[in-house]
């Protein structure tokens, strides 16, 4: 016995998905680590080139700001279907007084953006007072 899911076998998907909301997944991934001397941020930015990339810092917050372009594809079929993701991505971090702001490094490579805040030495905010 044959049962029809759809007319249009493009539509296919859309009728399984459809009235359902899928969960929200965040702008990208990110691994954060720590070892003695820093934090390391390793942030996922797969199909987005180093030109597209911004890192900033204002009032202790690092923002990582990508922009996924999304190109025209011509292809020679009766039909296509693109299920890419474009548009702008941003994630921000609390810095705090523990980063050394000055020092932060940043390198990409194949894909991943690979991060270096390095701890600062830490303020002494104590202070003896002496009694005359």
């Amino acid at each position: 016995m044959l049962l029809k899911l759809s007319k249009d076998p493009l539509k296919l998907f859309d009728d399984i998905w459809s009235g359902t909301q899928l969960p929200s997944a965040p702008a990208f991934r990110v691994d954060i680590a720590e070892d003695s001397t820093a934090f390391h941020i390793d942030a996922e930015l797969p199909g987005i080139t180093k030109e597209h990339i911004s890192l900033n810092i204002e009032d202790d917050m690092l923002t990582i700001k990508a922009e996924r372009k999304h190109e025209n594809e011509e292809n020679k079929k009766d039909y296509h279907r693109v299920e890419r993701i474009s548009g702008s991505f941003s994630r921000s971090f609390n810095l705090g007084e523990v980063i050394d702001q000055n020092n932060i490094q940043a390198d990409f490579e194949n894909g991943i953006l690979h991060i270096t805040l390095p701890k600062s030495m830490p303020v002494k905010k104590t202070k003896e007072i002496s009694i005359r």
